[in-house]
């Protein structure tokens, strides 16, 4: 298996910078849909440009359109955009929307589709559903170990990119929302305002968990991995991705030069190759926060994985400049960013009287031939070889540079300079061309019109989530409610079977369909003991699943439920692309994303879809625990305070059972008053969902919804005290 060493591009200067140093691909983002939309992303002119040079240089682009994309872009804009990069020879596109992955499928065929560290895939069933979807490769979810990785790649074979250097989110990689909800600048639109990086004081049973010294606790350290390489290639990982677009050139090449040094180390036989303290000082040098750690490759979470303090924060701006290694950076700039990088070449060059002017070159097995104009018999001053050779050699700065160039030539010959010159620019041109040629395609297919699909329209109603059994209790004595979706980590592993049924029978009785929720993150262990029993259920009564990550939906689909599946939120179908994905895949309906606003709404297909209409939203899913980072770990589930620099308070609820941290949002999602605008979008069934209410709350939250939205009344006046509509009026970017 080949290796891949992948470095980011904010620009094309950084671009040229990682070649230099000796990155195999780079992955970098146009004007349009990729996740770093603040970065000095490439226009379409650079990017043809940069895809030529790259193979060139025998090398990889990847172009990111790695975000949600809307009915409208999707109709309108995404197949202008990428086809003349198509055209030009893209090597692949990173995506993260399922709609966008089917697109491409669709009008360029051609092309290889890496799935995006942004889908969130944690295990081998979600990565098998991929490949069978059409994508060339994954982009594991940062939080995975080496055996979660190994797992993947042995059941799958897929190609497999991992990161290996960089900055850390604190959420899963596409499950956040903190930034959408606090200012509209979606992290799945490529506007993230990283939120997670400013300070917050954490409460339990009003005790303060933190100080000043621990004042960041949503802010990992940035990881590196230069000494583990052996073991996560070993694991199945093809390419080594280094994070980093938003940062300058010199931390590209910087950064790249250093990992191309021991992977080659590596590669030519070294099984374990030590890192100098040198090296790993540059590393530190090029650019940390607060330090290292190997990422989660070996450990699920930790207090030594985060910054906490933030060092870079408590001191002045004349310290930070002085703290800078500015010698390194010089040195890398001299190195990596001055000069361009050039392919030898080898010609040959024939120049006889009355003949035309032949130049011959070769790059590997490319050969070319450019003729120029007559050679003529000099009258008095013949050219001499010397003089031809010099001149035949400015290659400047062209993509070669002659490494050896034989001339043959009679003994009294002439030709101007300027057409040896123009001889060799053709020369040149011809050879890019012929190197390129192999790389560019034509569309096999013009952009159409969609005929509509017809929609059984088999959902309507009212349903309730719930995460405890006193919500439980009071949702199944609201008549309004036709369906129940109950959290899994209710019910005890070893008596997993009997505690569903019995709500299930219970449900029948009440005349409500019940569904288990599955876990947000399912990995490696969080369905054992539960899924050996969902057959048996099914056989039995329950309804269907609430799926909140492509993993559990890929396990339901090896078990043959996959028609029993319903998608969360957090399952983007933020196009009607994406809804047909997944019709097609047999679910039984989905849930809207949070992020689309009432008018957009109204240009997507809603009939097989369910809205929240009320809940607290999750805004962070986190593989780290704060009471375990700023406390100790006591395995004890809790609920803690989150307060921001407004004194804003955030529930954070520590999982125990399975192991994650949800934050959600301050206040509750309420569509209360817009029951009447909500119910003109065509919607299939409305939502509420139940997480940190008591019975009493629950009970008199669920009679009220199912008032106005099931039987007309008029809402009652400050029914819940302070909510919010979320992105139901404004939306994002």
């Amino acid at each position: 298996m080949d290796i891949e060493l992948l470095a980011p591009a904010g620009s094309y200067e950084a671009v040229e910078a990682a070649f230099k140093a000796g990155a195999d691909a780079v992955y970098l983002g146009g004007q349009k849909f990729g996740a770093r939309a603040y970065a000095e992303n490439l226009d379409q002119d650079q990017m043809i440009q940069a895809i030529d040079n790259t193979h060139l240089h025998e090398k990889k682009l990847y172009l990111t359109v790695n975000t949600l994309l809307k009915n409208k872009e999707m109709e309108r804009e995404l197949y202008d955009y990428l086809l003349p990069y198509y055209e030009a020879g893209l090597d692949a596109v990173i995506v993260q929307d399922l709609g966008v992955l089917s697109f491409i499928k669709t009008h360029f065929p051609d092309i290889h589709i890496h799935a995006s560290t942004q889908m969130t895939i944690t295990g081998p069933e979600s990565a098998r559903l991929l490949k069978e979807a059409g994508a060339s490769r994954v982009v594991t979810a940062r939080e995975l170990s080496l055996e979660e990785i190994r797992k993947i790649y042995q059941e799958t074979h897929m190609e497999i990119e991992s990161f290996v250097h960089g900055a850390l989110c604190y959420c899963y990689s596409g499950q956040c929302l903190m930034s959408s909800l606090f200012g509209g600048r979606s992290g799945n639109r490529g506007r993230c305002a990283q939120p997670c990086r400013l300070p917050y004081q954490v409460y339990r049973d009003g005790k303060q968990l933190n100080d000043a010294r621990t004042g960041y606790p949503l802010s990992p350290k940035d990881m590196c991995t230069v000494g583990i390489l052996p073991q996560i290639l070993e694991a199945g990982v093809h390419s080594l991705k280094i994070e980093g677009r938003m940062k300058k050139p010199e931390y590209t090449a910087g950064v790249v030069a250093i990992y191309r040094k021991y992977l080659d180390r590596y590669l030519e036989g070294e099984k374990n190759p030590v890192v100098s303290k040198e090296d790993y000082q540059i590393l530190l040098d090029i650019y940390n926060r607060d330090g290292f750690h190997e990422s989660y490759y070996k450990q699920r979470n930790g207090r030594e994985m985060m910054a906490l303090r933030n060092e870079k924060k408590s001191i002045s701006g004349e310290e930070k400049k002085k703290a800078r290694n500015e010698k390194l950076f010089e040195e890398i700039r001299e190195k990596y960013l001055s000069g361009k990088e050039q392919e030898k070449i080898k010609g040959t060059l024939s120049l006889f009287p009355d003949c035309p002017a032949i130049l011959e070159i070769e790059y590997g097995s490319v050969q070319v031939t450019a003729q120029g104009e007559m050679v003529q018999e000099a009258a008095s001053r013949p050219l001499e070889e010397d003089r031809i050779r010099r001149q035949m050699m400015k290659t400047g700065e062209t993509e070669f540079v002659f490494e050896s160039l034989d001339i043959f030539m009679g003994e009294r010959i002439f030709l101007p300079v300027q057409q040896l010159n123009e001889l060799r620019r053709q020369g040149l041109e011809l050879l890019k061309k012929a190197i390129l040629q192999p790389f560019k395609r034509q569309a096999v297919s013009e952009l159409g019109e969609d005929i509509p699909e017809e929609d059984e329209g088999k959902l309507s109603g009212m349903s309730a989530s719930v995460v405890s059994f006193q919500q439980l209790k009071a949702v199944m004595d609201v008549s309004g409610i036709t369906r129940v979706y109950v959290d899994c980590g209710m019910f005890p592993v070893d008596s997993f079977y009997d505690s569903v049924l019995k709500v299930i029978k219970d449900g029948e009785k009440r005349k409500k369909e019940c569904y288990l929720m599955l876990p947000h993150m399912v990995r490696d262990r969080e369905l054992k003991g539960r899924k050996e029993s969902f057959n048996r259920l099914v056989e039995n009564g329950l309804s269907g699943f609430v799926v909140r990550n492509m993993e559990s939906y890929g396990v339901l689909k090896q078990m043959g439920l996959e028609k029993k599946a319903i998608l969360d939120f957090n399952l983007y179908t933020m196009n009607d692309e994406s809804q047909k994905f997944w019709k097609k895949q047999g679910i039984l309906w989905n849930t809207i994303p949070l992020e689309l606003n009432s008018k957009e709404l109204r240009f997507r297909d809603n009939r097989n879809s369910e809205i929240m209409v009320y809940g607290y939203i999750p805004l962070m899913i986190s593989v780290q625990c704060l009471q375990k980072n700023l406390d100790r770990c006591n395995r004890q589930c809790a609920v803690l305070t989150v307060k921001d620099r407004y004194q804003k308070e955030f529930h954070a609820v520590c999982n125990c059972e399975f192991c994650y941290n949800t934050i959600y949002n301050s206040l509750p999602l309420s569509l209360l008053g817009d029951a009447n605008q909500v119910r003109s979008l065509e919607i299939g069934g409305y939502r509420l969902s139940f997480t940190l209410e008591n019975e009493k709350e629950t009970r008199k939250i669920a009679r009220e919804f199912a008032e106005v939205y099931c039987e007309g009344k008029e809402p009652k006046q400050k029914f819940l005290g302070e909510t919010t509509k979320g992105h139901f009026s404004r939306g994002v970017e």
